[in-house]
């Protein structure tokens, strides 16, 4: 493993002239005010074993996890034993600029020291006012144009609610047409398991078109057509088992999913399929917003303007916010219709503000296009390299590495790309991608984010199977920083490949 050069784990990105939140920020803020007062460190180690039985026992990161971070900055974290690591998780996609950029916590600093209310309801605010004024301006035009916003609780899984009873309201039907591999599902209404009975339906989940593997075996053009004919025919079949539902739901890269960007092509069918037949379409920008895939909005990629933006994660600029942007012509509800307690979390849009402000005037969504481009370019080599690695996908800084067993036998009846073999009937067993899609192994994956930790790497893990390990660097993410991420990712694969026996390099 190459070492990280002075500086690496640092990221120190200037605000922009024009930001106001940077104009009178000190010099001695631009580092965490935690640095005063340092975490001891005499034991660290004891504060997750004290902690392990207070908490619940659904706790995901702390278990693979096992750091006590006490300073961060930028891509770095500092654990309670001294330990630095490079984080690419980014709080599940939630830091756009990284650990306590200086833009973010002026921004805080200032509600604070103003004396301000931390909590309004859903009162009219200075600090409201010019979140609002920031987000119309990145919003995609035709949305932007004739645009409302909900505020609703701070987690995007109730932003997904709200948005579903918007879209029930507005229409009168009841049902959500979502898609195998959906990111959301902590509340009641997406919990909901779907009936055979079209009256009692509420969500129905279809194929979301993909390479690696497709559900109709033959990936590319060929597998996203069958998938958006399959969505087609249920809309418009009265025997299909759903009626027409109040919403359609799509993710524009599936994240939780395990990293699977939705082919253009595909996604402006949906839009079309819906609009032909007034089904509000609701895109999914939790996790791929604010510049994530190399665009503003991930639905800018395909053109595709939806009826409803649901947001959350990055939006808040690092703390709990979520809301729902909607065309005005669906906003049937009345006043006093149910409000949350927390739609008015004043500290949260201020740091909004500063991250909308700060990607948009120093175009880090381009950025994120551009490095996006190239580290996946880079990380083509490791599936060249060692047969465990199934497949390299992702768009902008949103990237997944999955991993597979390569001494596992070929998903069964599948067929190769289409064309392939006359009559669109393959006689391999290739996908659209060129990779013939073996076992998940989600055991090498789980290996694999525990040598990238021992190596000062943060990564996530997700997927189907949760065999993808996921990169959600910060968009300020440097090329010096980049490269050794990579280095550290491709010695972790390496380490653990060797360590189970097999899929090691092809190539010395």
């Amino acid at each position: 493993m190459k070492p990280v050069p002075d500086g690496a784990a640092d990221n120190t990105a200037p605000a922009p002239r024009s930001a106001p939140a940077s104009r009178s920020a000190p010099a001695s803020r631009s580092a965490p005010a935690s640095r005063s007062a340092p975490a001891p460190r005499s034991a660290p180690e004891g504060v997750p074993r004290r902690q392990a039985p207070r908490e619940s026992a659904a706790r995901t990161y702390a278990r693979a996890l096992p750091i006590v971070p006490v300073r961060a900055r930028g891509l770095t974290i500092e654990g309670a034993d001294g330990r630095r690591y490079l984080d690419c998780l980014s709080g599940a996609g939630t830091l756009a600029l990284g650990h306590n950029h200086p833009v973010v916590l002026e921004a805080i600093r200032r509600v604070l020291d103003s004396g301000a209310p931390l909590n309004t309801l859903d009162l009219a605010t200075p600090v409201k006012d010019a979140f609002l004024d920031e987000l119309f301006r990145t919003l995609p035009p035709g949305l932007a144009e004739r645009a409302r916003v909900r505020f609703c609780g701070p987690t995007g899984s109730e932003a997904v609610e709200t948005a579903w009873a918007l879209a029930r309201a507005a229409t009168g039907r009841r049902g959500l047409l979502a898609f195998t591999g959906v990111g959301r599902g902590s509340t009641a209404g997406a919990l909901d398991d779907p009936s055979a009975n079209s009256h009692d339906t509420r969500v129905a989940r279809l194929p979301y078109p993909q390479d690696y593997r497709c559900p109709f075996g033959v990936g590319g053009e060929h597998g996203a057509d069958l998938a958006a004919r399959w969505t087609e025919s249920l809309l418009d079949d009265p025997g299909s088992g759903a009626a027409l539902p109040a919403a359609m739901l799509v993710e524009p890269v599936q994240g939780e999913g395990g990293v699977i960007p939705a082919p253009d092509t595909w996604l402006r069918r949906m839009r079309q399929l819906t609009a032909d037949r007034s089904v509000p379409l609701i895109a999914d920008e939790i996790q791929t917003g604010v510049g994530r895939t190399g665009a503003f909005w991930a639905v800018e990629h395909s053109g595709v303007t939806p009826d409803v933006m649901v947001l959350s994660n990055a939006i808040g600029g690092s703390l709990p916010l979520a809301l729902v942007v909607y065309r005005d012509e669906l906003g049937t509800w009345e006043p006093g219709a149910p409000a949350d307690a927390f739609p008015g979390n004043q500290l949260a849009m201020a740091a909004g503000t500063a991250t909308l402000a700060h990607v948009r005037e120093n175009a880090l969504a381009e950025r994120a296009a551009t490095l996006g481009t190239r580290l996946l370019g880079q990380l083509q080599q490791l599936a060249s390299d060692f047969p465990c690695v199934g497949e390299v996908r992702g768009r902008g800084l949103m990237i997944g590495v999955e991993l597979v067993d390569p001494d596992g036998e070929g998903e069964s009846g599948l067929t190769g790309p289409a064309g392939a073999a006359e009559g669109g009937v393959a006689a391999s067993v290739m996908t659209g991608s060129g990779r013939r899609p073996l076992p998940a192994a989600p055991e090498l994956a789980a290996a694999v984010r525990q040598e990238c930790l021992r190596r000062g790497l943060i990564v996530g893990l997700g997927g189907r199977h949760a065999s993808v390990v996921q990169l959600l660097p910060p968009l300020t993410i440097t090329d010096e920083q980049a490269a050794a991420v990579l280095d550290r990712l491709a010695d972790a694969v390496r380490a653990a490949a060797r360590c189970r026996g097999g899929g090691t390099a092809a190539t010395p």
